[in-house]
């Protein structure tokens, strides 16, 4: 109690604190820490014979925490406001980006997804997912201050559309997914008419199934995800050698640094398949520790969505929150194979340059919003408002 009468904010003992982009930025912190760990156990052995140096990865890890940490000062001190008025130069940026990639790309592993620029490879695939989230955002936010409910067929869905074809196309199914998928799921949560959800829902089963038809390794892919045993020498053998090296684990795991599956059984040991690696040293205790950690950001990034100030900040939150948990989930589902491989890392954990650049800008907006404070409510005598959500804040839509 002050001397003024007022009483201070009430603490709860065991949170540590006092709103909830702090939390999200503590929980970053952890699975920054986690990652980097990680990173150099699952690296040292292809460091040590490719590049006769164990730390090469950990060391390229640590510029691109460096370079990642301007990336979300970007995204924490802009407003997000003024962020947005950028949001059509970003997107032809990236196009334009992704066009080059297959002029000039340099190819990896069968697949042409980077750019090399000044010593480092850039993959503007990476890029296109904040700005479908950007994009969309902008559409939601728009038609729900103006008291219009939203459509599928809108110019912000058809650039989207052009960035996960040119994505799907290098061939990078995973990143066109999210591409496509966190603005889709944006638009399921906003104030579309059931039915048309509904529709949504249909051509989005139908569209992945026509992906796998048209492109038979997919089938192939996801024929081993029924019976990886069946492929373990084709299309199954990651996924087996990734349950493998999960079930080895046990409850407390063989050791940091004392896991084997990175000696040349596990491919991508240390891009895809971190999570593996991170499971047979630290065992079942360190995954549901690092599972608790997504959950929590999920929970938080949710809460700052659900109290933004307007539809804009409401939709960026949740949008860039689903971009992070959407990617983890996929890639958790992926490893323990419940998800045919697609070639997603999981954020925060696993090696990438651009993949952390881009995490640690969405964690910045993510803070953003939470920082610029609550919506302000209007006099009682005026209509409730509705949010878009549904939730009386903002405006209701007729």
């Amino acid at each position: 109690m002050t001397g003024t009468g007022a009483r201070e904010p009430e603490r709860v003992p065991w949170r540590f604190w006092v709103s909830d982009h702090e939390a999200v930025l503590g929980v970053t912190l952890m699975l920054v820490i986690i990652g980097s760990l990680n990173i150099f156990s699952s690296s040292f052995v292809v460091a040590g014979e490719n590049y006769d140096d164990p730390y090469f990865f950990a060391r390229k890890q640590g510029l691109n925490l460096a370079i990642g940490f301007v990336f979300f000062l970007c995204g924490l001190a802009v407003d997000y406001h003024i962020l947005m008025k950028a949001r059509n130069i970003a997107f032809w940026v990236v196009a334009a980006m992704l066009a080059a990639v297959f002029a000039v790309g340099v190819e990896v592993n069968g697949a042409q997804r980077w750019l090399a620029i000044g010593g480092f490879q850039l993959q503007p695939a990476e890029l296109a997912k904040p700005t479908a989230v950007f994009l969309e955002a902008y559409y939601i936010a728009w038609r729900v201050r103006h008291g219009m409910r939203c459509n599928f067929f809108h110019d912000e869905m058809w650039m989207i559309a052009a960035m996960f074809v040119m994505v799907e196309r290098e061939p990078d199914m995973g990143t066109a997914l999210i591409i496509l998928g966190v603005p889709l799921l944006m638009l399921f949560c906003s104030n579309m008419k059931a039915v048309t959800k509904l529709k949504l829902v249909g051509a989005g089963l139908a569209g992945g199934v026509l992906l796998c038809i048209l492109q038979p390794y997919r089938l192939r892919r996801v024929m081993a995800l029924l019976n990886p045993w069946e492929y373990v020498r084709d299309a199954g053998y990651q996924i087996v050698q990734s349950l493998q090296a999960i079930g080895s684990g046990g409850l407390l795991g063989m050791g940091m640094g004392m896991g084997v599956s990175k000696y040349h059984y596990l491919p991508e040991a240390h891009t895809d398949f971190a999570f593996s690696v991170w499971c047979q040293e630290m065992g079942f205790v360190g995954a549901a520790f690092v599972l608790l950690l997504f959950a929590a950001f999920a929970f938080h990034g949710v809460r700052i969505a659900n109290s933004a100030k307007d539809a804009l900040g409401q939709m960026l939150a949740f949008g860039m929150t689903m971009m992070i948990v959407g990617q983890a989930s996929i890639n958790l589902l992926m490893i323990s194979g419940c998800l045919p491989v697609v070639g997603v890392p999981l954020p925060f954990i696993s090696y990438g340059g651009t993949s952390l650049f881009v995490s640690l800008f969405a964690v910045g907006v993510l803070a953003n919003v939470g920082a610029r404070g609550v919506k302000k409510e209007k006099p009682a005598t005026s209509e409730p408002p509705r949010d878009v959500f549904g939730r009386p804040r903002l405006r209701r839509v007729k």
